[in-house]
Formats: structure tokens, C-alpha cells, sequence
């Protein structure tokens, strides 16, 4: 398939812009020589009305459409083949293996969304029937669901170029919820995102769906993107990504002239903490503790970027184990020369901070192949607490063991974390019960909470929570991963005294979809007698 490097918008093609941008392959340290045109105003403005008027259109369509509509993105994706995985590894630098997961990843959602659509109960009807008799004041007939909000605007990820970009789990949960999609395509990946955008409008038009459920556009600049988000017709945001860009995102979708909610994801130094019944057993934990730091060569949100234990032998010798593997780990190549920037001034800036202790990989990096170094840290509370910048994630193959000598320290530490995705605690069940006020601590700081796990690999699941206190996330009530994802998208309205016909399938008396309704403060599949 030839790339054409044009914006697609309600299944046409336009490039009526002069400025360009190019992927980069990472690996070679090439640009690519397919050229893609940044929206103009016009393109954005053409994206945004067909999107309004696709959502009349969309909202009314029945589960079955939908459903089917995600169903035939995620064959679309499939049927893209190995043009689409050798794209994907040459703009990102990925190995195919792991984008071969990735789009395993992505197809699974869109199906996992789809049988959430069929099954229906997702939009949380509620049912009081009237009480005409009641004394003294009768009730009225009320009846509540969730209904879709609007066009949403999707930012694509540079670390997930399939999972958390043009038919990643945003968009996915997006359509599932009944709103056209426009998607703004990373620049580090674009010939993948255009791709991904032909098979998602190939879908548009199998299930017969109006043009503008879904467009794609391409930009560089931020001043586009903050367009994007300012847009009168939009009606929500949903973005992964830096904090700095994120809470650009986030702010100006708060000061717009009607403020509309961002779903921003931003950042995440998921804090691993060793408890001393962990120490005495430690087995493989350094190993593993590696393998996670290193895992796609630490470009994951959830990668662990401090590791808190008590100073003593048995964290020294754990110390030690990974001292050794840190020191002999293998230089792996980051996604763009960008993100390889940011990583080398943020670990040159905190090897230069007193008090840290800091362990390079023997080996050496090759800059024209993007790649980047495993780096260990490695300080006491007391210097951890007082220096408010080693709190900062770095985002790579960077790790920070933290010492601390008292169990008061500990807490300290914990209570002083900012808002995390992810808290991991290693220990014993009777490392549980000790360190009971730990657990209390994390529960208010994260929004997963583990056991004897590292936080790398997150399951698409409906428990799945992927979110959590700020700066993690905007809201921490929201989950990016998982089913509850489409809850982002919809908002309740109540229906006081309708009658029987106009109101929505779902909130008649006749439960034709057999969805779970709460009807008089009972949870029941049963309809309501006559």
C-alpha cells in the first residue's frame, strides 16, 4: 500500500497545507521520504462539522451497528498484515515482536468493547417509578441512563503506536460509547496512523455509518493540537503523553468559553516498595525488578522508577544483584532522538545531585541508532525527601533504589509521593499486616495497587484501573485501559415523566435488551409489569 501522507477526513484525502512533517526510523537513524501535511484551519474546521453532524446520526444507531462497526476495525487491522507491523517497527523502533503484541493488544480491545455494546447494561440505567400516592409529596416517574457526549478529540501515544493511538483503547471506548472520533496522529509514527485510519474508515463503510464518525489529521506543531482541544464542537479530549503537554491539554480545555473534560494522562514514577519479608527471600526479584525497568527499553507509563527499602544486609545484597545487572545491561534503542534527549538530560542532571550514587551499564551506546543506557541511582530517604526533584520520572531504562531506616521514614516517604498509576509492594502476608498503614497510604496515592508484581504489562480487562491522583492523571476517577474506559465518553440524563414510546429502548417498561436495570433500588433483568 502506498502511503499518500494526506489528512483523511470523513473518508477523503486532503493535503492543502505547506507544512510537512517525516517519520524516523530510529534504528538507522534516517528520516523516511514519505512526506505528511499538517492540518490547515480549513481541514480542521471540514473534520469538526462532519463529525457534528455524523453524531446525530450515530447516537442512533442500535448496539448491533456498532458492535459490528468495532468488530470490522479490528479485522480491518488484522487484514493489514505484515505492512502494517514492519511500518509500525521502522517509525518506532520497536521490535516486531512486540508491536505483533500490540496490535494482538488492539484488535482484543475492540472486540472486548464490542461485547461490552452488545451485552448493553454499560449504560447504567436506573429506574423510580411513580408514586402517584405518596404523602406528602408524590413521586414522579424518573428514569436515568448514560447517553454519548459528543465528537471527541484523540491524541496518539509515541510509546503505544497501535494500543494508544488511532484504534487504541481512546478510540475504541470512544465509538463503543456512540461519538465520532478525530484523531490527531503522532508525528513519530504517521505512515502507521494513516494505515490504521484506512482501516478504521473501510469499517465506517461496511457498517454503513455516517463519513464523519471518524477522521484523521496530521500535525507537529502544538499551537494545532490546542486548536483541536479549543474547538467549539468538541466535547471531550483524550491524550497520553507528557505532563507539560498534558496539562497544556488540560488547561485549555478548562478555559475554553464551555470547558469540556480532558482525560490526560501525564506521568508516573510507580514506586516499588521491598518490605523486609521480600528481602530474606529476595530469589530472582532483582532479575525481575531489571527486566521491568529495561522492559521496551523503560517506555512504558508504568515502568518502576524508585525502589524503597530498609537499609540493612539483606538490601544491600539486593542492591548489589542489581548493581550487576545494571552494570552489564545491553543499550536498547529509544523511540525518537526526542525521547533519547530527554533521558540523557534528565539522568546527567540527577547523577549530578548530591547524595545519589549512580551506576552506568559498561557498555556503550550508539547515538545513530537511538539508543539508550540502563541507569541505576541510588540514595537514602533522608536525601530522597529532601531533594524534591528525585520524585521526577524519568522516562527510560532508570531506576532509583531509596534506603530508609526508619519505619517512620517509610511513611514519610509514602505520604510526600505524588499521584502514581501504580504502587507495588513486595513482602509476606505478615509484611501486610505490619505494614498495614503503608497499604492505607498507597490506597490514597495510586490507582493500582499491587502485590508481589511488577506494574509493567497492564491486562484489558473490565477490573483494570489504569489512572490515578494528579499528576498521573486529570481525574483519578477515570480508567484509560479496561471497559470502564467508555464511561470517559457518556454522561446521564434523567427522563422525568415520559411516556412509554419516546423514551430510549433501554429505559422501557419492556426490557427487550435484557441489560441489568436498578428499578425501585433493585438491581434486576426483569421488566416492569404492565
Amino acid at each position: 500500500m502506498t502511503l499518500q501522507g494526506k489528512n483523511l477526513i470523513g473518508g477523503q484525502e486532503f493535503a492543502g497545507g505547506s507544512k510537512q512533517i517525516f517519520a524516523f526510523d530510529p534504528k538507522r537513524g534516517q528520516q523516511l521520504p514519505t512526506p505528511y501535511f499538517e492540518a490547515t484551519d480549513d481541514e480542521i474546521q471540514k473534520a469538526m462539522d462532519l463529525a457534528e453532524e455524523a453524531f446525530a446520526k450515530l447516537r442512533e444507531s442500535s448496539a448491533t451497528v456498532i458492535a459490528g462497526f468495532l468488530e470490522a476495525i479490528a479485522a480491518e487491522v488484522e487484514g493489514l498484515g505484515d505492512e502494517l507491523i514492519d511500518l509500525a517497527s521502522t517509525e518506532s523502533g520497536l521490535g516486531k515482536e512486540r508491536v505483533s503484541g500490540e496490535r494482538a493488544r488492539t484488535v482484543g480491545q475492540l472486540r472486548l468493547f464490542a461485547s461490552l455494546v452488545k451485552e448493553g447494561s454499560f449504560v447504567d440505567a436506573r429506574i423510580d417509578t411513580a408514586l402517584p400516592d405518596r404523602k406528602p409529596i408524590p413521586r414522579p416517574d424518573l428514569r436515568r441512563m448514560l447517553i454519548p457526549i459528543g465528537p471527541v478529540v484523540v491524541f496518539g501515544a509515541s510509546n503505544f503506536p497501535l494500543a494508544f493511538s488511532v484504534a487504541g483503547g481512546d478510540t475504541a471506548s470512544a465509538f463503543a460509547a456512540k461519538n465520532p472520533v478525530i484523531v490527531k496522529a503522532h508525528p513519530a509514527h504517521p505512515g502507521t496512523s494513516e494505515l490504521v485510519a484506512g482501516a478504521i474508515s473501510r469499517a465506517v463503510q461496511k457498517a454503513h455509518l455516517p463519513p464523519g464518525t471518524f477522521s484523521l489529521l496530521h500535525a507537529a506543531d502544538p499551537a494545532v493540537s490546542l486548536k483541536l482541544v479549543r474547538h467549539p464542537i468538541a466535547k471531550a479530549v483524550a491524550f497520553t503523553g507528557s505532563e507539560r503537554a498534558g496539562r497544556a491539554i488540560f488547561d485549555a480545555a478548562a478555559q475554553r468559553p464551555s470547558p469540556i473534560p480532558a482525560y490526560v494522562e501525564m506521568g508516573s514514577n510507580n514506586p516499588v516498595f521491598v518490605l523486609p519479608g521480600a528481602l530474606r527471600s529476595a530469589g530472582n526479584l532483582a532479575q525481575n525488578l531489571f527486566g521491568s525497568v529495561n522492559l521496551g527499553v523503560g517506555q512504558f507509563c508504568t515502568s518502576p522508577g524508585v525502589v524503597v527499602g530498609q537499609n540493612g544486609d539483606a538490601f544491600k545484597t539486593f542492591g548489589e544483584n542489581l548493581e550487576r545487572l545494571f552494570e552489564q545491561g545491553a543499550p536498547g534503542t529509544m523511540l525518537h532522538p526526542g525521547i533519547l534527549k530527554g533521558y540523557s538530560e534528565n539522568v546527567e542532571k540527577r547523577a549530578k545531585t548530591s547524595g545519589v550514587t549512580t551506576i552506568h551499564s559498561s557498555k556503550e551506546a550508539d547515538a545513530s541508532k537511538t539508543e539508550a543506557l540502563p541507569v541505576l541511582f541510588e540514595t537514602d530517604a533522608r536525601t530522597w525527601l529532601n531533594q524534591k526533584d528525585l520524585a521526577a520520572e524519568i522516562f527510560g531504562p532508570s531506576t532509583m533504589l531509596v534506603r530508609w531506616q526508619s519505619k517512620e521514614e517509610l511513611l514519610r516517604i509514602a505520604k510526600e509521593w505524588s499521584g502514581t498509576l501504580t504502587a507495588s509492594v513486595f513482602g509476606t502476608p505478615a509484611d501486610l499486616e505490619d505494614f498495614r498503614d503503608l497499604i492505607a497510604v498507597l490506597e490514597t496515592k495510586a490507582g493500582r495497587v499491587l502485590f508481589n508484581s511488577f506494574p509493567t504489562g497492564v491486562e484489558v480487562s473490565a477490573a483494570m484501573h489504569h489512572g490515578g491522583p494528579y499528576p498521573a492523571t486529570a481525574d483519578p476517577k477515570f480508567t484509560s485501559v479496561g471497559t470502564a474506559a467508555i464511561l470517559r465518553f457518556l454522561r446521564p440524563v434523567c427522563y422525568q415523566n415520559f411516556p412509554e414510546a419516546a423514551l430510549p429502548i433501554e429505559l422501557q417498561n419492556e426490557n427487550k435488551r435484557r441489560i441489568w436495570r436498578m428499578i425501585n433500588g433493585e438491581l434486576t433483568r426483569d421488566s416492569i409489569p404492565g
